[in-house]
């Protein structure tokens, strides 16, 4: 009998593990019942009640497992490792807000019968904020425009990834991995499937400016040299457009020496709009240091606190 894994991430989710729990299970016993599963939730340190409710889903079913992490390590490496501890042949990513639909699981179990390796759940339309929705997909865009991976607009991670992706993943030891850039670049023949996100069912979402700013900053260093490439021929372009400007200033004050005072005006202009510009490309040139240290240093990805029925 083959089995499915389910793997759910969740912090602060008081109100919509169990919940998530029971519904995933009844969907699986009654939509897949040829199929053995697994539940694993892995709790990134919530501060609420999470962890006492899956300590009781665990007490009332074995087929119900939790990993809780020692201290929150960030909203990319806990699913990410929470995905290579499943056992099953294949595993389904799914968030514990409910904004991925439950329902679309048969499907993606029928597509990977058929062959399909990793089944990716695209949000074509989304039932949160349009503005948000319309900034990510800019994100999206901009990213995909100047990675040389051919990235995945609208991803997520919702998904079903086979065992083999999943060895592929552990083999990877990235210790700052940006999954969805991984699914992209080592899953080029993925499904793809198209769906509506819906509304959170409960509680609040724990996405803040600096989390998707850490996102957006992960996704853009690891896949992209844009940056980089920006800067060096951002810097030329800037200097040649300097020299013709000088060459301009010394021709028009020598043919009208007295007419033409030059004034402080445009040194200013020229210094403060060369060093806002310096220290711009300065800063992103430390993003792409730190998340080099960061690999360099090769931290675990989380350290466990606990397991229960694993």
């Amino acid at each position: 009998m083959k089995k499915i894994s389910v793997m759910v991430p969740c912090y602060n989710e008081q109100d919509n593990v169990r919940p998530l729990c029971e519904s995933v299970r009844t969907l699986l016993q009654m939509e897949l019942p040829e199929y053995d599963y697994e539940i694993l939730f892995i709790d990134n340190k919530s501060t609420d009640n999470t962890r006492t409710i899956l300590r009781e889903l665990c007490a009332e079913d074995l087929q119900v497992k939790a990993i809780f992490n020692m201290k929150n390590f960030g909203q990319f490496n806990s699913p990410y490792y929470g995905l290579y501890q499943t056992t099953g042949d294949c595993t389904i990513l799914l968030c514990a807000d409910f904004q991925d639909p439950i329902d679309l699981l048969p499907q993606m179990v029928h597509e990977w019968e058929r062959g399909h390796k990793v089944v990716c759940m695209i949000k074509t339309t989304s039932k949160e904020n349009k503005i948000m929705y319309s900034l990510r997909s800019f994100y999206y865009k901009t990213i995909k425009a100047m990675s040389d991976v051919q990235q995945i607009e609208h991803f997520t991670g919702f998904g079903l990834y086979d065992r083999s992706f999943i060895d592929v993943l552990r083999s990877l030891k990235d210790p700052t991995p940006f999954f969805r850039g991984i699914v992209a670049e080592y899953a080029p023949d993925h499904l793809e499937i198209p769906y509506e996100q819906q509304k959170r069912k409960a509680g609040k979402s724990k996405n803040r400016f600096f989390t998707l700013f850490d996102a957006a900053m992960l996704s853009f260093t690891s896949y992209t040299k844009g940056g980089l490439r920006f800067a060096t021929f951002g810097g030329f372009a800037i200097s040649a457009v300097s020299f013709v400007i000088a060459v301009f200033y010394l021709v028009y004050k020598l043919l009208n020496w007295d007419a033409f005072p030059l004034g402080n005006a445009p040194i200013l202009i020229g210094v403060f709009f060369l060093g806002g510009l310096q220290m711009f490309f300065i800063g992103l040139l430390g993003e792409y240091i730190m998340s080099m240290n960061t690999r360099m240093i090769n931290r675990p990805l989380v350290i466990e606190e606990e397991r229960i029925n694993c």
